[in-house]
């Protein structure tokens, strides 16, 4: 006689459960551009067309929803790179393409910087999944512009931290302009004839 398996189904989560997180991430997301992190969950939950206990059903803590669009923002940024890679006409342009969903991601996280150096133990770890999921993408980018002739080699992380420093007085003066910034960078990375 074949042993039973004890263990019950894992079960999955429901298609409107994920539908429901999903839209939250995007309503929360949106929510903190226009107000920062501590924007009020009732704004998020109308945004997402949800009702407050479904926030907190997902997110119980303020920070577990901070983490959770961080992070989600990462993966999008991240998960870029190859279908602009793949759908640019060079890869110069899916590199350029890149920085600018990457100067977006940087400059609507009004009030993050605050809020992860705070004494919360749920922000410790993002910089370095920040740093695993966009470095390997710029290098992606990088290492076929390089390839392709089209860029002079320059090393991933230092490209990141520099469009970082040129987002940074984004949130201090309206008319600054972090995109044109970055856009003026990455044309001073193109191959130069010798």
């Amino acid at each position: 006689m074949p042993a039973r398996d004890t263990d019950p189904p894992t079960p999955r989560k429901r298609a409107d459960a994920e539908r429901n997180k999903q839209a939250l991430l995007e309503a929360a997301a949106a929510a903190f551009v226009d107000s920062g992190v501590n924007a009020p969950v009732r704004d998020i939950a109308v945004r997402a067309g949800v009702g407050v206990g479904t926030i907190y059903r997902h997110f119980p803590a303020r920070a577990d929803l901070i983490v959770a669009v961080y992070r989600h923002q990462v993966q999008s940024c991240a998960q870029a790179a190859p279908a602009l890679l793949a759908n640019s006409p060079t890869p110069h342009d899916a590199l350029t393409a890149w920085i600018d969903l990457f100067v977006d991601f940087l400059v609507t996280k009004h009030g993050l910087a605050e809020a992860m150096h705070s004494d919360a133990a749920a922000f410790e770890p993002l910089h370095a999944y920040f740093l695993d999921h966009l470095l390997p993408a710029v290098t992606l980018l990088l290492d076929a512009a390089v390839d392709a002739g089209q860029v002079d080699p320059i090393d991933p992380l230092t490209l990141l931290q520099g469009v970082g420093n040129l987002c940074i007085g984004a949130s201090a003066d309206s008319r600054y302009n972090p995109r044109r910034l970055a856009a003026i960078l990455i044309r001073g990375l193109r191959t130069t004839p010798v």
